[in-house]
This record gives structure tokens, sequence and C-alpha cells, in this order.
């Protein structure tokens, strides 16, 4: 039964349970608070009749004295006995106004016999209740027993106990009652958070823009309530922030796909083509095959290096443990003249200014890669400009940071495209063609190895200059370059 009734409560709501439990505690209150109430009153009255009693007596005992009885009359249902008491014996003295059964006075009177102070003592007498004994030593020799009935104390403690059990039922009442619309309605705003909350269930997060468009709103409830309210808020952003993070790389994702399919695409079907043309080789002259072999070489070498930068993004993209990285202390100084010399070397037609300084700057890094960042960097400036145009590599150091500046007249790119500059497959100019144009890999390729490294790659700009600065951490106190 008992568990039966604790899985009920437990299936009750909140609000329900913690008025139940209101309710139970003030009944432990009202009842401890209740009895504490009527044994005090008790006392109270029983006190106030014994020294009314103590009173009487003295009349009583000088009457007894003078007429060995009590010759005046008790109040009404009042009793009075004179004992002559000897050793365990006690003698009634008659007349005397005594109940039928007067055992309980005569065993007082022994009782009192053998002490020195006066005694109290409550009894119930058959057939007349319970009653209030005292007796006191009226001379040597001769004790003054009387009883006073309790019916009235009695009376009165039933109708205080009945006040207080109406009192306490009425207040327990109106406590669950007005206890309950009081935490309902401070827990209102969890209610409204619950609703939120399915609300936010029965949303479909599985839409790539999907947002979360509900928030738990409202001042009431107190401060814990407003703590978890903001807390509830917080989470959905936390939540809103990381759909939208994985609804942004689903739609990278597509688009990347999309565009190395479209990528790739292009040289398979050119290695495709020129396979079909070897069907007819024998008929054709050597200088037409050679010329065919050629491209289809050209075309495998390019979609080599497509599929190397692929690769290469993918591994960076894993953060693998080891990453492709093989760092040693170079100096970026010589990595910057080399890659100056090889961009001389393959664009004669666009004049190239070197500024690095005389001083060595000494970096952990990976040489090979640096140098890929560096002649993805002039490689761009050189097809996104028109010949002759200007270009100029600078090496700035500072205690924190080594930066690397590749600037050209060109003419500059879009502020709109600046922010999405560095994206795998994205080219400012749509209709530029991939043989002159890349594969939109470049940047990309050049903005990984530097995180890579630890750094940063920013682009800047304006009609007439464009700038992309690398910024690479310098050497810390151990001698190595700031944790990626």
């Amino acid at each position: 039964m008992i568990r039966r009734w604790w899985r009920a409560y437990r299936g009750l709501r909140l609000g329900t349970r913690l008025a139940l439990g209101l309710g139970v505690l003030s009944l432990v209150v009202f009842a401890v608070v209740g009895t504490v109430l009527t044994a005090y009153m008790r006392d109270y009255l029983e006190r106030q009749l014994a020294d009314q009693m103590k009173l009487v007596q003295v009349v009583q005992s000088k009457d007894a004295a003078t007429h060995g009885t009590v010759q005046r009359k008790p109040y009404y249902g009042w009793y009075t006995a004179v004992y002559d008491v000897s050793g365990t014996s006690a003698d009634l003295r008659t007349p005397a106004e005594v109940p039928a059964d007067s055992r309980a006075l005569t065993d007082l009177a022994r009782t009192m016999a053998r002490s020195e102070e006066d005694i109290t003592r409550t009894v119930r007498i058959g057939g007349h209740g319970p009653y209030l004994l005292r007796a006191c030593e009226v001379e040597p020799g001769v004790v003054l027993v009387s009883a006073a009935p309790m019916g009235d104390v009695e009376d009165t403690v039933d109708q205080l106990i009945t006040v207080q059990v109406v009192a306490f039922g009425l207040a327990l009442l109106a406590l669950v009652v007005f206890g309950r619309r009081m935490l309902r309605r401070g827990l209102k705003p969890l209610s409204d958070m619950a609703s939120t909350a399915h609300g936010i269930a029965s949303h479909d997060l599985t839409e790539s823009a999907a947002r979360l468009p509900l928030r738990a709103d409202g001042r009431d409830g107190g401060q814990e309530v407003a703590e978890l309210r903001t807390a509830f808020n917080t989470m959905l952003e936390h939540i809103d922030a990381s759909l939208a993070v994985r609804a942004e790389a689903e739609r990278r994702l597509r688009r990347f796909v999309a565009d190395a399919s479209h990528e790739l695409r292009t040289p398979l079907m050119s290695v495709r083509g020129y396979a079909d043309l070897f069907q007819y080789a024998a008929a054709n002259e050597p200088a037409e095959r050679e010329r065919h072999l050629a491209r289809l070489r050209a075309e495998a070498a390019r979609m080599g290096v497509l599929l190397d930068d692929l690769l290469l993004l993918a591994r960076l993209d894993a953060d693998e443990v080891e990453a492709p990285l093989r760092r040693e202390d170079a100096d970026l100084t010589e990595l910057v003249r080399q890659a100056a010399d090889a961009f001389r070397a393959g664009h004669p037609d666009r004049p190239l200014t070197v500024r690095t300084g005389a001083a060595v700057v000494k970096l952990p890094l990976d040489p090979q890669r640096i140098r890929q960042v560096l002649d993805n960097l002039l490689t761009n400036a050189a097809v996104h400009t028109p010949p002759g145009t200007a270009v100029s590599v600078t090496v700035s150091g500072g205690a924190d940071a080594v930066r690397v500046s590749v600037a050209d007249a060109g003419p500059g790119i879009p502020a709109a495209d600046r922010e999405r500059i560095f994206d795998r497959f994205y080219r400012v100019d749509k209709a530029r063609s991939r043989d002159r144009g890349g594969s939109g890999l470049g940047l990309s390729v050049a903005a990984s190895l530097v995180r890579a490294h630890g750094g940063t790659v920013e682009v800047d700009g304006e009609p007439g200059a464009t700038v992309f600065t690398v910024t690479l951490p310098a050497a810390d106190r151990d001698g190595s370059a700031a944790a990626r």
C-alpha cells in the first residue's frame, strides 16, 4: 500500500508535490504547536485549581482544628475529609463529604503522614471522573484531604483542542490551496520552458538552414528561475550556432564536391578524348601523335597537381597527430629570394621588387611548404594581373611575429570577394578559363599551410593595389614556434 502511494505521489506534478509536502510539513508544525499549547494550558489550569484549593484548605484547616471536622460545606462537587493518621493506618473522621470510593483520598492521607510538604495528585475516582487531590497537615497526626473535580479543566482543554483542530485544519487547507496556486504561478516559467523545449523537439533540425525560432521569455520566477532561463537561452544560442556551423559545413561540402567533380571532369574528359584519338594513331603522322601525347601528359599532370592539392587540404583539415609538415630551422629571407628568382624566370614580363633586409630570419618551419605558399601567392599575382604589372615582396620582423607581404599593382579584389578569396575553388573572375586561372585551390592551400604553421594570411587592398600578408609566429623562449 505504501509503495503504491509512493508511486502515485511520484507521478504527480512538481507543483502538487511541493504543495503536499508543504501541507505535511505544516501539519507536523501545527501538531507540535497544538500539543505544546494544550499541555501548557492544562498545566496552567491545574495550577490555578491547586492554588484555589490551597486557599480553601487554609480556612478548612482552621475549621477542622476547631471542630474536629470541616463544618463548612465545600464547593459543589468538591470533597473534604479529615483523617487521623497513625503509622500505616488512616481513620476517617465523620461526618465527612467523601465519594463512595474514597480509597484514593485515604492513600493520599497515609502518604501525607510521611511527607513534610503538602501533596497534590491527580486521580480518577470511579463514577465521578478525574479529580485533583490535595493533602495538608492540620496538626500532628491529623491530615486534611480535599478533592476538586477537573471536569471544567477537561472541558476547557477539549474545547481548546477542538478550536485548534478546526483552525489548523482551515489554515492547512488554505495553505495547500493558495500555496498550490502560488507554486503554479511560480513554476509557470518552468512550464513555459518545457513548452519551448517541446516546440524545439518538433522543429525540423535536418534543414540545412535550421534555426530554432523559440526562446524562453519572461521575468517571473525569481533569481533562480532567471538563471535557469538565461542558461536555457544560452544553450539554445549555442545549438543555433552549432546548427549554423553544420549548415555552413554541409553547404561548403556540397559546393566542394561539386567543384571538385567539375574540376576533375575536364582533365578526365580530355584524357578520354585523346585516348579515343589513338584508335586512329596508325593513320596519323608521328608529329600529330606526339602532339596528342603531349596534351595527354599535360592533362594528366594537371589532374595530378589538383589531386595533390586536394589530398594536402584533406590532411590539413583532418588535423592529424602527425601534421604533414617537416619543420626545421630555415632562413625565411632565403626562401623569399628563391621564390623571387623562380618568379622572375617564369614571368619575365612582370617586374619584381624584393625587400628582405640584410638580417637572417631563422624560423622553425617546413621550407618546402612555405616555399609552396610563396609560389602560390606570387603565381596568383601573375595570373590575375595584366602583363607589366609591378609585384613586390617585403619581409618584416618583430619580437613576436614575422610578416611577408606580397603586393601587386593590378586591378585589385572587390570588397565583396575578399571574405571568400581563400575558399576552395573560388574565383573572383567567374569567366576566367581554367587553363589561365588555375583550379581555385592555390590560395586555399596557402592559407591552410600557414595555419598549420600557427600563422595567419590576410588580404587587403583597393582598386589598383592588392596585398597578401602572411604572418608567422617567431620562436618562443624554448626556440620553437608557437603551437598551432
